[in-house]
C-alpha cells in the first residue's frame, strides 16, 4: 500500500483544511499540501460550501476525464499551492503553460497572479507566450512580471527578441487592477510602463519555501 492510499484510508470520510490538520497533527500549509497530492493521486474531491471547502476522501481511485485544467497546471509547476474553487479539466486538448500564464494574469487575482510567477521557469515557447500576450494586449503587464519574478527567484533567461516585443506592445489600461500602484517596484513598472498590484511584502510567501 503506497503513502497516499494510507492517508486516504485514515482520512476517509469528509474533511476540511482544518479536520485534515488535526487529524494528522500538521500545519494548515502541510494539509493543504497533502489535499492536493490526495487529490492528484486521484483520492480525494473537492467542493466549495458556503464559506468553507470540503474535501471527500476515499481509499478507492477516482478515474479523471480529460487533461489537466488551469488550476491543476497552476498547482503542478508552482511551489505555493492554491485550494482550487473548482475542478476543471479540458477535453480533446492540452492547455499549454503559457496559455495558463496569460488565463492567471487575466484574473487580475493577486494570489493567483503571485502563484503563477513560478510558470516563467516552465515557458517553452516565448513566441506563443508574446503573441497570446499580444492578442489580450498584455505583453507590458507579462515582461514586468517577469522582472518581477527575477527579483524573487531564479528564472530562466527570456529571448531577446521577445522582450523587445513585449516592451514595444500596447495595453489597454496602464493599471492591472482598478488604479492600485507598487510602492516597492516602481523601477520595474517605469521600465515597462504599467503600474503592478504587487509589493514586496506579497512576494514575501516565496521566501517562505
Amino acid at each position: 500500500m503506497n503513502k497516499s492510499m494510507e492517508l486516504a484510508k485514515k482520512l476517509e470520510g469528509l474533511q476540511t483544511v482544518e479536520t485534515i490538520s488535526k487529524e494528522l497533527n500538521i500545519k494548515r500549509s502541510t494539509a493543504i499540501n497533502i489535499a492536493h497530492e490526495l487529490r492528484k493521486e486521484g483520492y480525494l474531491k473537492n467542493w466549495m460550501g458556503k464559506r468553507k471547502r470540503f474535501y471527500r476522501i476515499t481509499p478507492k481511485k477516482n478515474v479523471e476525464i480529460g487533461n489537466p485544467g488551469f488550476y491543476e497546471i497552476l498547482d503542478k509547476y508552482s511551489r505555493i499551492k492554491l485550494v482550487s474553487p473548482y475542478e476543471h479539466r479540458i477535453i480533446g486538448r492540452k492547455l499549454t503553460v503559457e496559455e495558463v500564464l496569460i488565463r492567471a494574469i487575466k484574473t487580475k487575482d493577486i494570489k493567483i497572479i503571485i502563484v503563477s510567477l513560478e510558470l516563467f521557469n516552465h515557458i517553452k515557447n516565448w513566441r506563443l507566450l508574446s503573441k497570446l500576450a499580444e492578442e489580450e494586449k498584455l505583453e507590458r503587464f507579462v515582461g514586468a512580471l517577469y522582472d518581477v519574478t527575477r527579483t524573487i527567484i531564479k528564472v530562466r533567461r527570456m529571448d531577446k527578441r521577445i522582450r523587445n516585443k513585449l516592451l514595444n506592445g500596447k495595453v489597454k489600461r496602464k493599471y492591472l487592477l482598478l488604479r492600485v500602484k507598487s510602492k516597492d517596484l516602481k523601477e520595474i513598472e517605469r521600465r515597462w510602463n504599467v503600474y503592478l498590484p504587487l509589493n514586496k511584502a506579497d512576494l514575501m510567501m516565496y521566501k517562505e519555501w
